[in-house]
């Protein structure tokens, strides 16, 4: 029986951001497949939880937690307790935890990157990425089996941390949507997204959607507020953008009087899938951080066309997006533009049935089952 503990040292649920939906939506199906538990913060709301899984409370909110050895002991007994013969670990921080729990334990262990963390650290200018760099090379080197969330990390990893490339499988983060939406359903979507922030509905609606207390994500907002948008005026084009997420920062407080520049802040949204679902192009002027960027998966599945940045495409392969998607090069505003207007102009595509296969959560997590299953000769 292959029973697997997974250790996410961070409070997932509710999930609102990308990474804690990737960690819930992971397990909700994962475990339709595998024996699951589940480590995580002691104030972490159980009853949120979707799938066939237990959470187990057990660390604390404090920073120190990450260095706390006295979790060893508690994993040691929740392992023994479960008959856990695997550890998942997300993120390689508790790298240090995971290697413990294997040497002394006897299980295996395998890291789920959601990004190359030291190379996401550098992006964002922090003097020490070099040091959890080579950290998380001696994490993913230790470990039996490695999870990565885009082909082009599986690929750096295999080059740059000398892994077994029978070890590394790239685990997408997905969609719950088996199908695309239907022009009628897009349009309803539309009206009602309009009629509430009384946008005229034979304008193309712009969205762009974030957690807008992280950096990368601030500077995309500059880049539409400072670039992208006074090029689109200049045009003269009939659109508007519509701007979602929470944390905005004070200083741009200023969001509010934009609508007479065709912008319209609208904070936190309960049901981000209803402005996906209505928008006509999604904007993604992302050119730091790492890993995938969960909202443009999410856009596509909602039919969204996407108009992205290089680094903000990672992850999506273009056969399976179509047309659907257009990248240009990272920080190149003219250029992102000029595909927006193109966008604007031409009638909108069908995306491709083939992106619902890739990014079905229910094959991501067969995919992740079967391989844990061939690792252990345990097929079914």
């Amino acid at each position: 029986m292959i029973n697997v503990l997974g250790i996410a040292s961070y409070r997932f649920l509710p999930a609102n951001t990308g990474g804690q939906k990737y960690i819930a939506l992971f397990y909700k199906y994962f475990s339709e497949f595998i024996n699951l538990y589940c480590v995580s913060v002691k104030d972490i709301p159980v009853e949120k939880k979707e799938g066939r899984y237990e959470i187990l409370p057990v660390f604390s909110k404090s920073p120190l937690r990450y260095i706390n050895i006295l979790y060893y002991f508690t994993l040691k007994r929740i392992i023994s307790d479960k008959s856990i013969t695997y550890v998942l670990l997300e993120h390689p921080y508790y790298g240090w935890l995971g290697y413990l729990l294997k040497k002394f334990l006897k299980v295996k262990l395998i890291i789920h990157s959601h990004n190359i963390e030291g190379l996401r650290f550098k992006s964002l200018g922090k003097w020490w990425w070099r040091i959890l760099l080579y950290y998380e090379k001696k994490v993913h080197r230790f470990a039996d089996m490695n999870f990565f969330i885009t082909e082009e990390d599986r690929l750096y990893a295999i080059r740059n941390f000398e892994l077994n490339e029978n070890k590394c499988i790239t685990i997408t983060y997905g969609t719950e949507l088996e199908h695309p939406y239907s022009a009628e359903q897009k349009a309803t979507a539309k009206k009602a997204i309009c009629r509430t922030y009384s946008i005229n509905t034979k304008n193309l609606l712009l969205l762009f959607s974030a957690a807008l207390s992280y950096t990368p994500n601030q500077k995309a907002l500059d880049s539409i507020l400072l670039d992208i948008n006074p090029l689109l005026l200049k045009a003269g084009a009939p659109y508007h953008i519509l701007i979602c997420g929470p944390d905005l920062p004070d200083q741009y407080q200023q969001l509010s009087g934009y609508k007479n520049k065709n912008i319209t802040y609208a904070g936190f949204v309960d049901d981000i899938n209803l402005y996906f679902r209505a928008a006509d192009i999604f904007i993604n002027p992302v050119s730091e951080g790492g890993g995938i960027k969960t909202k443009v998966v999410e856009a596509l599945a909602a039919s969204c066309s996407v108009v992205s940045y290089k680094s903000g495409a990672f992850g999506i392969p273009a056969e399976v997006a179509g047309r659907k998607l257009s990248i240009t090069d990272d920080k190149n505003a003219d250029a992102f533009t000029e595909c927006l207007l193109k966008e604007l102009i031409v009638a909108p595509t069908a995306i491709p049935e083939e992106f619902f296969n890739y990014f079905s959560w229910k094959g991501i997590a067969h995919k992740a089952a079967t391989a844990i299953s061939l690792f252990s000769g345990d097929v079914r």
